[in-house]
């Protein structure tokens, strides 16, 4: 298997595949193949496997692609962002967040991940579940916006907006911090609590949440009739802030 990833903010990742080998996605994110291409749509394990998928974010079913010759088959994110290749060994693994899930070999494991502490889960915005992608094998992940990777030294703390952190290492820790001055909590618009991450590993944080983006095309939405201006319809002050971090929790937004 050989593949090349091409674009920039909206970016495809195409896959050559020799005869006989194999590789499988989410299901609506192939963009285009050559006809030597065996397409077959399936739950993966079971049905069980399928809900596990649907729990940390992904579908009921998977497509899985074999190459009956030799051919190629592209995938393509739905949101701007960059496609990450992540090799694994066998038996090693990596966190994401829900939707990051993009393609990989057929020997690569897809099933969920919990959030060591339930706090992390309800006010960091990281939601309780998450994905887990286990090698051996290449995945291809996508994060949204620009990406930036860091190494954690043992015990190292690094502090995030809870929806800019994309993938991690397993032994990458997150607990939550609550905003630090009454001025900040009020008027920083960054909410009530920031995701900690401590050390040792690596953390691949990604510049534009989904969530983000969201808010941003809402200000230009159509105002509701009878009201004034073009607000954001997840609100704007503290209330608006805490309301919303926990509802994209609960929701698994990016």
């Amino acid at each position: 298997m050989r593949y090349d990833i091409s674009g920039t903010t909206m970016q495809t990742v195409s896959i050559d595949l020799a005869r006989g080998e194999s590789l499988y996605s989410q299901t609506a994110t192939m963009a285009w193949m050559s006809d030597t291409i065996r397409m077959s749509t399936h739950t993966g394990g079971g049905l069980f496997a399928g809900l596990k998928r649907m729990v940390s974010g992904g579908g009921l079913f998977i497509t899985e692609f074999t190459a009956d010759a030799d051919g190629h088959v592209a995938f393509a994110p739905r949101f701007p962002g960059q496609i990450v290749p992540v090799e694994l060994d066998a038996g090693q693994a990596m966190i994401c967040r829900k939707e990051t899930f993009l393609c990989a070999e057929k020997a690569v494991g897809l099933d969920i991940a919990f959030q060591q502490r339930l706090g992390a889960g309800f006010f960091a915005g990281e939601g309780f579940i998450l994905q887990r992608v286990t090698g051996p094998g290449t995945a291809f992940l996508d994060l949204s916006g620009e990406v930036v990777e860091k190494t954690l030294a043992p015990g190292e703390r690094l502090l995030v907006h809870a929806g800019h952190i994309g993938m991690q290492d397993p032994s990458v820790s997150i607990s939550i911090q609550m905003l630090r001055g009454f001025r900040n909590i009020l008027f920083g618009g960054e909410g009530l609590f920031l995701a900690t991450l401590t050390g040792p590993g690596r953390v691949w944080l990604q510049s534009m949440p989904i969530l983000n983006l969201a808010e941003e095309i809402a200000r230009y939405l159509p105002s509701p009739a009878g009201s004034e201006g073009g607000g954001s319809v997840l609100g704007m002050g503290v209330t608006g802030a805490a309301v919303g971090g926990i509802l994209g929790s609960l929701l698994g937004d990016n």
